[in-house]
Formats: C-alpha cells, sequence, structure tokens
C-alpha cells in the first residue's frame, strides 16, 4: 500500500495555510519523521488506529476524508476503541423531524435506543410504557406481541439488528447490558440471539395494531446520520390515500387533543404556596 497522504487524503487546507513538510506532520501527529516517511512511500504497512487518528488531526482532515484515510491503511477508526459518545440530537435534526407533522420520525442509535421522536412518533408508540428502546418494547414490554401483527418477524429483525451493532461496537456497554438483560427476561430473545443473523435497518413494511385506530400498514426509510456515526433517522409513512393514512391522521389529532386536555389541566391546578 503506498499512502501518499497529499494526493489521496483529500485535504482542504484553510486558505492562506502553507502545506506543511513531512517533518512537521510527524511532529504535529506525535511520530517519529522516518516512521512517518515509510508511512507515506508504503514502506510501513500497518499502521495503529492511534497513528492514523493523529495524522488526521494532524493534517485537519474533515471527517469524510478522515474516514477514507482509515479505508485507505485498512485500519479500524480508533473511535471504536474509545469510550462512547454521549448521545446527543443535533437541534437542526430535531427541528427536521418536527416539520413532518403527518409522518412518525424518530433517532435511534444502534442499539435502538430511541433518541429523539417527533410528536406523531410519540402518539404511535403510546401503547408502550416507556418508549425508551425498539428491543425492549419488543420482548419485554406487554404492549409488544399485540402492537406487531407479524410479532415473529419484527422479533427477527429486531434481534438481527442487535447483532449487527456488535460488529460495530462489541465493547459497547450499553449493548452487553440490553442483550444480557433481553437474554435473562425473554427466553424468544435468548433463542434468536443464538442465530446469528445479521441485517442493518434500511426500509421495510410494518404492519401495526395500535390501541387507538387500529391496523396501520406503514413503510420505513431508514437514513444514516453523517454528523453523528451510529444514529440513524427513521421515517414511517403510509400509502396515500389509504386507510393507515387517515389512521395516521386520526391518531395525530387525538394525540394532539390529549396534549392540549393535559396542559390545560395543568394550568388549571392551584399553585402549592
Amino acid at each position: 500500500m503506498t499512502l501518499t497522504i497529499w494526493e489521496h487524503s483529500a485535504v482542504s487546507w484553510p486558505a492562506g495555510v502553507a502545506l506543511l513538510r513531512r517533518e512537521e506532520v510527524a511532529v504535529l501527529a506525535g511520530v517519529n519523521a522516518d516512521y512517518y516517511t515509510r508511512l507515506e512511500q508504503g514502506r510501513e504497512r500497518n499502521p495503529s488506529p492511534q497513528v492514523i487518528d493523529a495524522l488526521s488531526h494532524a493534517l485537519r482532515l474533515d471527517e469524510d476524508a478522515r474516514a477514507h484515510l482509515y479505508r485507505l491503511t485498512g485500519a479500524a477508526p480508533a473511535d471504536r476503541l474509545s469510550p462512547r459518545r454521549t448521545e446527543r440530537v443535533s437541534p437542526a435534526l430535531r427541528q427536521l423531524m418536527d416539520g413532518y407533522p403527518n409522518t412518525p420520525a424518530f433517532v435511534m442509535n444502534r442499539t435502538l435506543d430511541l433518541l429523539a421522536v417527533n410528536a406523531l412518533a410519540q402518539a404511535l408508540y403510546s401503547a408502550f410504557t416507556p418508549a425508551d428502546n425498539l428491543a425492549r418494547m419488543t420482548f419485554l414490554d406487554p404492549a409488544g406481541p399485540t402492537f406487531h401483527t407479524d410479532w415473529n418477524r419484527a422479533a427477527h429483525a429486531t434481534v438481527a439488528n442487535l447483532r449487527e451493532a456488535t460488529g460495530f461496537e462489541p465493547d459497547n456497554p450499553r449493548l452487553r447490558e440490553l442483550v444480557a438483560t433481553l437474554t435473562e427476561h425473554s427466553a424468544d430473545f435468548a433463542r434468536l440471539w443464538q442465530s446469528h443473523a445479521v441485517r442493518g435497518k434500511t426500509q421495510d413494511a410494518k404492519h401495526l395494531l395500535h390501541p387507538d385506530v387500529g391496523p396501520l400498514t406503514l413503510t420505513y426509510q431508514a437514513f444514516d446520520v453523517r454528523e453523528s456515526p451510529g444514529q440513524q433517522l427513521v421515517i414511517y409513512h403510509a400509502e396515500p390515500g389509504s386507510p393507515s393514512a387517515h389512521s395516521l391522521h386520526l391518531l395525530g389529532s387525538l394525540h394532539a387533543t390529549r396534549r392540549r386536555d393535559r396542559s390545560e389541566h395543568t394550568a388549571d391546578q392551584p399553585t402549592q404556596q
């Protein structure tokens, strides 16, 4: 492998910043100049993730260029070896979800935790207490088997999603805790977990039974959130003009009415002195 940093890393330098010499890059990255020269010339073929990360910072690579550099070297990104970062959904993404009032939308992580939901997604999952994690809701919440009319299909897909997560974050403590809890309390999960099926969340049809509006046939699309690796934006939609579309509209109206009633009830409560 010939790395040739300048040609392959797609560095975008700020205006007025001169290109660095090899020795300067080595100093900024905290590596030996001879080692850096061998790496650039392809004579050093096994750089560690920590070295690649240091070079990424020294070269001021953005996330895309950094990921490209890791792919070129065949190294696993160093952040897979680091403690997990705080799960945070950006305000801009929350605003985007709220801009879809007629469509359930939510953001989840690889362990299927619901990190943010819009109003209609909150209404869609109102049968669950709490609506916190899709795997827990499927296997441990009493509402799961009723909500998913094809529960077996939902269960298989959920387990396959979690199994895929172990390939990205095998040492993720949240993932280990979740799998341990599900294995202990659900014989179905324990059995399916041993199948080692792997499946990413991309698109699929869902057949649901909501306690307020009845049957729903929805299709979802999942989109990677590039600014937050591991997060996905999931959007459900119904066929326009279909019974499910009318049911979704009704669900949104019911949810809005209940929120308004709760707000008015809270406002009418006497203030404690």
